[in-house]
Formats: C-alpha cells, structure tokens, sequence
C-alpha cells in the first residue's frame, strides 16, 4: 500500500517560516537605508500635497499642437537621434578594439593556462581605462564638453560617446568570456589571428546577445541626449527644459510624448533585430 497517498493534504505552504524570516532579514537590513533617504511615501496622499500634484499636472493640458511648435519638435527629435546614433557609433569605434585587446578569450598566450605577464599588463591597463570611461557619468562630461566646444550636440555627442564607450566595452568582453570558447581556442591554436578567431569563433555565436545590448544602449543613449540637453548639449532635451522654465506644460507633455514614442520606436528595433539574429 502506498503511504504516501495517505497523507492529508498540506494545510498550509511548509516554507512560510523560512519565507517570513529572510522578508523580515531583509526589512531590517534595508530599514537603516530607507531612514538615511527620509523615504517617506505616505506625503503623498496628504491632502495638502494630493491639491498640489492636481494643480501642476493640471497645467501639462492641453498639449501644444501648433504647426510651428510641432516643426520644432520633429526638428529637435531628429537632432536627438542623431546626436545619439552618432555617440553610440564613437562609443562603440572606443569599444571593439578595446574589448578585443582586453578579453582573455582572444589571447594567444593564455593558450597554454596562464597569460603571459606583459600581455596580462595590457589587459588590466585596458580595463581599468575602460571603469575610468564608465565610472564617469555622461552628465559630468557634457558640462565638461560644453565648456569646450561651447554650447549644441558636439558636447552632447562626445559625453555619450566617452561613457557608453566604457559600457560597451565592458560588457562586450564579458559577453564574450561567458560564451563557448572551444571554436576559438582551436583556431587559435592551428594559427588563426585573432580577428579571425574572432570573426568566425566568437562573433557567430553572440551576435544576437551583442546585437541586442547594443540597441538597448542606444535606446539608452536618446534618453541621455534628452538629460544632456538641460546642461546646453542641445536637441529636445534643451527644448523640453525651456518649456518647463516657462511653465508651458502643454509643451512639456508634447515632448515628453514624443520622447516616449523615440523609445518605443527604439524597443521595436532592437525587437526586430533579435527576431532576424536569432
């Protein structure tokens, strides 16, 4: 007789306790933080505040529809799209030769277990140039550019570039390293370059993986070029923080559906090229 089939039903989930503990484990270490940002959400619904929020969301309508305006607007949008394609292309001109310098993957002299100390120098020097580029936010270099080459895209363009070179990079050799290696390695081995290990080990099989973060960047790169634009960098962004020094909220909500309409039509592309990749 089976046993088993004997036995009631359980009552209750028999890992509540353990779900319980590590819930108030966590309310407890995390409590020390929400106490050293003054989070305090409740403010919200006062009433006081709640009168407020109605009053300002109340100006974003209704939304600014002029001929003239809406000129400006596609007109500033394409600025910021182009100041982003043209950031993600000198960020990933900054990237590929630094994450084929840098990845272990690629390295002949690693072959034989253990990389050879010269060229274990030069990747580390590599990747730490590449933490120097990403530990620095576009924003800090934006207001560095501006001062530069004075006020537009340039500045904006250059920060993008600067910072989303070190992401790229950084992430690409990870990408590279976690992936199957034996291809490469055996082309390596029988006397392939290290473009060719590349090209015909590495590439084919993370090519949809690289090919996705790399849209996703720049669909994080036309969010950058709307930030950048509040410091002078120019594009919809700077229009967008005009309209709000102004108080012309329907301006404001104009833009803002514009710029959402950018990502979306960013998501669909790199939806599309995962779709023609995979």
């Amino acid at each position: 007789m089976d046993t088993h089939a004997l036995r009631p039903a359980p009552t209750r989930d028999p890992a509540w306790l353990g779900r319980v503990f590590w819930v108030g484990a966590c309310l407890v270490l995390l409590w020390p933080l929400f106490v050293a940002t003054e989070f305090r959400p409740w403010i919200l619904i006062e009433e006081k505040n709640l009168q407020v929020t109605g009053q300002f969301l109340a100006g974003f309508l209704p939304p600014a529809v002029g001929a003239e305006f809406l000129w400006m607007v596609a007109r500033e949008s394409w600025r910021t799209v182009a100041m982003a394609t043209v950031g993600m292309t000198l960020a990933l001109v900054i990237a590929i030769p630094m994450t084929l310098a840098s990845a272990r993957t690629l390295s002949i002299s690693a072959l034989s277990g253990r990389m050879a100390r010269a060229p274990f120098a030069v990747r580390q020097g590599i990747r730490w140039a590449l933490i120097v580029l990403r530990s620095v936010p576009e924003l800090v270099w934006a207001l560095v550019f501006v001062r530069v080459v004075g006020l537009g895209p340039t500045a904006g363009v250059l920060a993008i570039a600067l910072t989303y070179g070190g992401m790229l990079g950084k992430v690409y050799g990870e990408i590279l390293e976690s992936g199957e290696a034996h291809v490469t390695e055996t082309l390596l081995r029988n006397g392939s370059s290290r473009l060719q290990a590349f090209f015909y080990g590495l590439l084919p099989q993370n090519a949809a993986e690289l090919t996705s973060y790399t849209v996703y960047r720049w669909e994080c790169a036309i969010r950058s070029s709307v930030i950048l634009g509040f410091v002078g960098a120019g594009g919809l962004g700077q229009q967008l923080d005009n309209s709000m020094k102004m108080f012309n909220g329907g301006e404001v909500l104009t833009m803002l559906a514009v710029f959402v309409a950018l990502v979306a039509l960013a998501d669909r592309v790199s939806a599309g090229l995962r779709r023609a990749l995979g």
